[in-house]
């Protein structure tokens, strides 16, 4: 595992894909908490999610970062590098 995430290039100025889980939403089912990725702006459930479409978008298209899309929660997490990090101002 990295000290530090080498994939913060990557990051792009995303607009959200959906208000939601766009996978639930369109299933009609739930979600526990949600992450925008910061590569294209997919909004998936979190992995405490039944469903976990976040980590399945990055299985999908190796997306690497996420960004927590709750509010009041303000971190980034990097699937390949497996850190947490601050957002950068």
């Amino acid at each position: 595992m990295q000290s530090e995430c080498t994939h913060l290039d990557q990051i792009n100025d995303v607009e959200p894909s959906a208000e939601g889980c766009e996978e639930c939403l369109k299933m009609g089912d739930t979600w526990f908490h949600l992450r925008e990725c910061l590569i294209c702006g997919h909004v998936g459930c979190c992995d405490s999610s039944k469903n976990k479409h976040a980590t399945k978008h990055f299985h999908a298209t190796e997306h690497p970062l996420v960004q927590s899309f709750q509010p009041g929660e303000d971190w980034i997490w990097c699937y390949v590098d497996e850190v947490v990090m601050e957002p950068q101002r």
